[in-house]
């Protein structure tokens, strides 16, 4: 058995990303499924794990560490993935991508944010649908004029997967999931093509951890 465990789920954006990561180096795992929808994240077990009672947790080389944000520059530093260019300004341009997507899309359309407008809102009719394509479209057509900056080769930022290909391939999986159309996108459309064909990108694919009877 791995001593590298995954507490995750399989429809969280946020462990999609740090799958991909433990793929792209190699990293042999374990993974324990915290099932949202149940509210097991909620659990004392749970939140023993990671008192902000969120996923994924991550507990590789005797730590067990918590944000996907944080736990991707971890793996990023410890195992030499490249994810982020040298150079301070490429850096910055780049990890400006990924946050485009991490700290301004995924966080307002959380499971948890979008069942509490649904909430306010009285349950009106689309709702959280509405709520999601709401942000997720305008959000990736800014990232779409983002990606202008960059010759793709056929990554975001270059020719082998980076932070933000991590971050933006779960977000693309829940456009789809709520009907945000982003075919209108062609610069995104390309790196989605070269992403979904990378070993790493498939094999951390929520399809390939749907839980039996889901």
């Amino acid at each position: 058995m791995s001593n590298t465990i995954l507490f995750d789920y399989w429809r969280s954006s946020a462990s999609y990303r740090l799958r991909i990561a433990l793929h792209l180096a190699g990293i042999e795992y374990q993974a324990i499924s915290v099932d949202l929808v149940k509210g097991e994240h909620k659990s004392p077990e749970h939140l023993e794990r990671n008192p902000q009672g969120f996923v994924p947790v991550l507990e590789i080389d005797g730590l067990r560490l918590t944000q996907s944000l944080a736990i991707l520059d971890y793996l990023d530093q410890t195992r030499d993935l490249c994810l982020l260019p040298k150079d301070p300004a490429a850096r910055a341009q780049a990890q400006a991508l990924a946050h485009a997507i991490a700290v301004d899309i995924h966080p307002v359309c959380n499971l948890q944010v979008a069942k509490f407008a649904t909430a306010l809102s009285g349950g009106a009719e689309g709702m959280p649908g509405d709520w999601m394509v709401h942000f997720i479209r305008p959000g990736l057509q800014a990232f779409e004029t983002l990606l202008g900056a960059y010759d793709q080769a056929p990554f975001c930022t270059g020719d082998t997967p980076g932070l933000a290909d991590i971050c933006l391939m779960p977000q693309l999986y829940n456009a789809r999931r709520w009907g945000a159309d982003f075919a209108d996108m062609p610069r995104l459309s390309g790196v989605e093509k070269a992403c979904t064909a990378h070993p790493a990108f498939v094999a951390a694919h929520p399809d390939k951890w749907t839980p039996t009877g889901t």
